[in-house]
């Protein structure tokens, strides 16, 4: 029976080719990146990262080392969901949720691909299988881009075989907001699948006041209009606006997701792996909302995502980030004709080139 023999951190920061903005986080010039190793008393390894915009990813790694790592060693690398809760608890009082699900998301990771490495199978095959093709957008972080870059940026996501595009709104003035659409909306043509992210921008009047505005272009989904935690707004987005709602990558517990689920405050519940708990949480989320009869999106991480949505019957549109790590990995994604293909190699089947990531390097555990 193998057991966990170590767990080790590395901690970066990675510059974007390009500067991005959105309406909350303000201007992105790079993101931090936390990789975690799990290595078990046969020489097995598994991979696991999380991440964070612009700054709060160290102590993510200051949690996995001084506090997880102890928890997790020695333990059943089989055991996925044991080892979950041992995790969970023993972060439960300084955190339930936010940086302490943040450094469990990659801890768990890494363990499920472990397991499926060992197995010889790839995650999506091993979480049961459902179709490897997966629906999938180019999620632009392009709120302060002109209106002419913006379309540009358009035509390169149709070239690289994306068939859906999610723009940012969440401009000072929302008149603005309605005339970038209507022009995205003109070049991209009609039947097109679009989506708007305000990234929490407004508060539930303005945001029914934009999304009436905004309900004549034929949206796919109006994203995180209103902070998270509030769910009544959600609800009267919802119910008044006229457009469908995504939501869920600032929420970070199963019980977040069933409250919002419950409360009819989502269309689109919209885990990220890296920040709600891992695969195991995030897969529990979709069940969820499987049996609320929702549709499951995803954000963020797409080349780990692309596993966990390959496995969900109840998968829609899968979000490519604009965090991307396609610069650091031998075998990045691969898009084709608008749906992502979930890889078969065994685990996740990422393998980073870690001589590139070197530069970017702040700190870590790991040799």
């Amino acid at each position: 029976m193998p057991v966990v023999a170590t767990v080790s951190t590395d901690f970066y920061q990675v510059p974007l080719p390009v500067v991005l903005t959105d309406s909350t986080h303000g201007v992105i010039p790079h993101f931090e990146l936390v990789t975690v190793r799990v290595e078990d008393s046969d020489g097995a390894t598994g991979l696991g990262y999380t991440y964070a915009v612009n700054s709060g990813a160290e102590a993510f790694a200051v949690l996995v080392d001084r506090y997880l790592a102890p928890v997790v060693t020695g333990e059943d690398v089989d055991r996925t969901e044991h080892v979950w809760q041992r995790m969970w608890w023993a972060l439960h009082y300084a955190g339930r949720g936010g940086h302490a699900t943040s450094a469990i998301s990659a801890v768990d990771i890494a363990l499920w691909d472990l397991r499926a490495r060992r197995a010889g199978q790839p995650l999506w095959r091993f979480f049961g299988g459902y179709d490897p093709r997966v629906p999938v957008y180019a999620g632009g972080i392009d709120l302060d881009f002109p209106v002419e870059q913006l379309l540009e940026q358009a035509d390169r996501f149709r070239e690289h075989g994306f068939r859906a595009i999610k723009m940012k709104v969440g401009r000072a003035d929302w008149r603005e907001d309605v005339e970038r659409v209507r022009r995205m909306r003109e070049h991209l043509g009609d039947g097109f699948p679009l989506m708007v992210d305000a990234n929490m921008k407004w508060s539930a009047d303005q945001a029914v006041k934009v999304a009436r505005a905004l309900a004549g272009f034929d949206l796919v989904w109006l994203e995180e209009p209103v902070i998270p935690d509030d769910v009544a707004g959600h609800v009267r987005v919802l119910r008044d606006g006229g457009l469908p709602v995504a939501a869920g990558e600032n929420l970070h517990t199963l019980y977040e997701f069933r409250h919002v689920m419950e409360a009819g405050a989502v269309t689109f519940p919209e885990p990220d792996v890296c920040n709600v708990g891992g695969m195991t949480v995030f897969r529990k989320v979709a069940a969820l909302a499987e049996a609320h009869n929702l549709p499951v999106t995803s954000h963020g991480a797409h080349d780990l995502t692309v596993h966990l949505m390959a496995a969900a019957p109840n998968r829609t549109y899968m979000e490519a980030h604009g965090f991307g790590l396609e610069a650091y990995l031998a075998e990045p994604m691969r898009v084709e004709d608008g749906v992502a293909v979930a890889p078969e190699r065994p685990g996740h089947g990422l393998e980073f080139d870690f001589d590139a990531l070197r530069p970017h390097r702040i700190g870590g555990t790991a040799a």
